[in-house]
């Protein structure tokens, strides 16, 4: 998963020094579902593009609920959108963001 991550400082500045409590909390809030290896492995299936609940437990090896549930908090987190396709739901990113607040995070890790 090779980026080039672009750093545009002024940007970096600037919500550094426009940040509410309210985003504070928003923003832990959102890293707190970084938190727990089974939402990152779903979120590294779903790089690969669409897939239903069903392929994401092949895919992981897990069973259907353990799936459902951490979609469920990825979803609600605006990390994954969902969509029907007939009787079945369709997961995938909700964008680009996701996969360069994980690519940000490995660097970081590998330093």
């Amino acid at each position: 998963m090779e980026q080039n991550i672009v750093y545009d400082e002024k940007k970096i500045e600037h919500l550094i020094a426009n940040v509410s409590e309210d985003e504070l909390f928003n923003l832990a809030e959102l890293f707190k579902v970084f938190a727990d290896s089974t939402r990152i492995r779903i979120l590294y299936d779903l790089f690969q593009g669409e897939r239903n609940v069903t392929e994401i437990c092949e895919d992981l090896q897990m069973n259907q609920s353990a799936v459902s549930h951490q979609l469920k908090l990825l979803k609600s987190s605006k990390l994954i959108q969902s969509k029907r396709r007939g009787k079945t739901i369709i997961y995938s990113l909700a964008d680009e963001h996701v996969k360069t607040i994980i690519a940000m995070g490995k660097e970081h890790i590998e330093e």
